[in-house]
């Protein structure tokens, strides 16, 4: 039997920044097609070394004191891959960019409009010389072509061109993913990495503008303090993507708890009385349950009454 027949005749290849993103994204389309048999390939560009910490009694592990936060999330994605995986064992194939540690955390900061920028640089320091967003672009996306090649996925999700909400390594995974994805198609580009692979649609992740509304909206009439997602319902609503542009949205109802079990496999960063959990207890799996996305390549397969794909894989 060959490597190739021994894959799932559909492979989906996610590409994100930092462990927690992808629960976050995809957490609950990740889960449905594992269960559904198909192939789902995460890749990890960095171990989040820079992220904040959210329990007090991990602090110490922080970039300025220890420096072992990246050691840490490596555990809790660990755990968020266990949560996603189907109750048959079927799991999700985990990698990190070239490798773990091999690309770090660049850190972030707000801008005072609302989006993140990359961090300020310490007076008498640089970044590390390892930062994901100043990662040379043809060797990081060599790493992934590799992957691309062994894999073969038909699909690949990750971020649009601003990172979904500015974030260096989220914009920079998605230069890496959308050039990777095109020189694993060159015949004659390193042949040594493996066979020429094209993939036939490529999609950046989306959170749907109506959807959050409504649930802004029920979270309002039932006298909850918001103060995510830009807090009024009827007002802007950064990181959101208005429907019109949305090309799939996975009803992925019937896995949201194994997406809210992944969040909470994510203590350092996700406080299960923070924006996500509070969205789920008031308009439950609704606000998790569909995820969407906007496509960047290929041709749309059969659309469902709102003008959406229903599946990733539809018309392949």
């Amino acid at each position: 039997m060959t490597e190739s027949s021994r894959q799932p005749a559909q492979r989906l290849l996610l590409v994100h920044a930092h462990p927690d993103d992808e629960s976050i994204g995809q957490g609950a389309t990740m889960a449905k097609y594992v269960a559904e048999g198909r192939g789902v390939t995460l890749v990890t560009c960095t171990a989040g070394e820079m992220g904040e910490i959210l329990v007090p009694e991990l602090e110490h592990l922080a970039a300025d004191k220890d420096d072992r936060l990246g050691e840490h999330r490596k555990t809790e994605i660990e755990a968020a891959m266990a949560a996603l995986a189907s109750p048959d064992g079927r799991g999700i194939d985990h990698r990190w960019l070239g490798g773990f540690g091999r690309y770090r955390d660049s850190g972030m900061q707000w801008h005072p409009d609302g989006y993140a920028i990359p961090a300020d640089l310490p007076e008498n320091g640089q970044s590390h010389d390892n930062a994901f967003w100043h990662a040379d672009l043809t060797e990081a996306a060599n790493h992934l072509m590799q992957i691309i090649r062994e894999v073969r996925p038909q699909v690949l999700v990750t971020y649009d061109q601003f990172g979904n909400y500015g974030h260096p390594d989220h914009i920079q995974a998605h230069r890496v993913a959308m050039y990777a994805a095109q020189l694993a198609a060159v015949p004659s580009y390193r042949k040594d990495l493996g066979a020429p692979w094209g993939i036939s649609k490529i999609y950046w992740s989306a959170i749907s503008e109506e959807r959050m509304r409504e649930g802004l909206r029920t979270m309002k009439e039932a006298g909850e303090e918001i103060d995510f997602f830009g807090g009024d319902p009827d007002g802007d609503l950064p990181m959101t993507t208005p429907d019109a542009d949305i090309a799939c949205e996975v009803d992925a109802i019937a896995y949201v708890e194994q997406k809210l079990d992944a969040l909470r496999a994510y203590p350092t960063q996700i406080s299960v009385d923070g924006p996500f959990f509070a969205l789920s207890n008031n308009v439950g799996a609704q606000a998790w349950g569909f995820e969407a996305f906007r496509i960047a390549q290929g041709t749309l397969g059969p659309l469902d009454e709102n003008g959406h794909e229903t599946d990733l894989f539809a018309g392949l």
